[in-house]
């Protein structure tokens, strides 16, 4: 028998399989330049707004009443980038999948896996893996940077307070869980305006409508939104209004669960 005729590995015979599809969806986001800005401008917003806004309140804060030192929580501070990091964590979410829509190439994509679903699960755990570890990583040195500038107050907070550890953690896992509702929302909408203003609509707009309906519905709907529920994680301080914080991280993912449920639904039974 010669070397020929000799039967080859299976990763020889360019067989399909999961990791292959990792890795393509891999390569796929690393080489666009969108990701690489998008992102750029999530990790600026997370380790930028924080110290800046600390560094200002360190400077004032002989001016500041007792009363106004009270209200400060130096974690909150240190971490108030999340509110413009999601967004660009959101909208890059969406334009991994509306982006081979937008240009055609999700054709070529669906010929070599045909069965389309492993594309999904691929986009969202890669996304999500990279969201996580840069958001992450962004949060703590939003934190760490912070509370170095506040220290000159007193007023400064360790990871080894009590709930400091969770909140620093916790932004990095609400980012993660936006980047997978955002996958979701792109599979199931396929348009990246119609995708990213239903992202923003979930997050932004609709906690404000909310606040526009008598108190006693606000106050029972409220804490059940998607962003509420998601940041109750990263929330240090205890407020009736709010669920606790696993809790609300909990319904969280299950907001998450359900648009990449739809959207493996509508993936199996629309055309390309």
């Amino acid at each position: 028998m010669t070397t020929d005729t000799l039967p080859r590995p299976p990763a020889a015979r360019g067989y399909l399989t999961r990791t292959r599809v990792l890795h393509s969806e891999w390569v796929k986001l690393r080489t666009l330049r969108s990701t690489f800005l998008t992102l750029l401008a999530a990790a600026v917003a997370m380790t930028g707004m924080g110290p800046l806004f600390s560094a200002v309140t360190a400077a004032h804060w002989s001016d500041m009443s007792a009363a106004e030192r009270a209200a400060v929580n130096p974690t909150a501070l240190s971490l108030i980038g999340f509110f413009l990091a999601q967004l660009a964590v959101g909208v890059m979410g969406v334009l991994v999948v509306t982006g081979e829509y937008s240009t055609g190439m999700i054709r070529a994509t669906f010929s070599v896996v045909p069965r389309r679903l492993p594309v999904l699960w691929a986009k969202a755990a890669v996304y999500g893996a990279v969201a996580w570890a840069l958001m992450t990583a962004t949060s703590l040195m939003a934190f760490l940077a912070g509370q170095t500038l506040m220290s000159s107050t007193g007023a400064g907070a360790s990871l080894s307070d009590p709930g400091v550890t969770r909140a620093v953690l916790g932004t990095g896992l609400y980012m993660t869980v936006v980047a997978l509702l955002s996958v979701g929302i792109g599979a199931l909408v396929r348009n990246t305006a119609g995708g990213i203003s239903t992202v923003f609509g979930l997050l932004l707009v609709l906690p404000e409508l909310v606040k526009a309906l008598p108190s006693s519905w606000a106050d029972q709907v409220g804490p059940y939104l998607p962003s509420n529920a998601g940041h109750a994680l990263a929330v240090l301080q205890s407020d009736p209004n709010t669920l606790a914080p696993w809790t609300g991280f909990a319904v969280f993912c299950l907001y998450a669960a359900v648009a990449l449920a739809g959207a493996a639904v509508a993936l199996k039974r629309r055309d390309a």
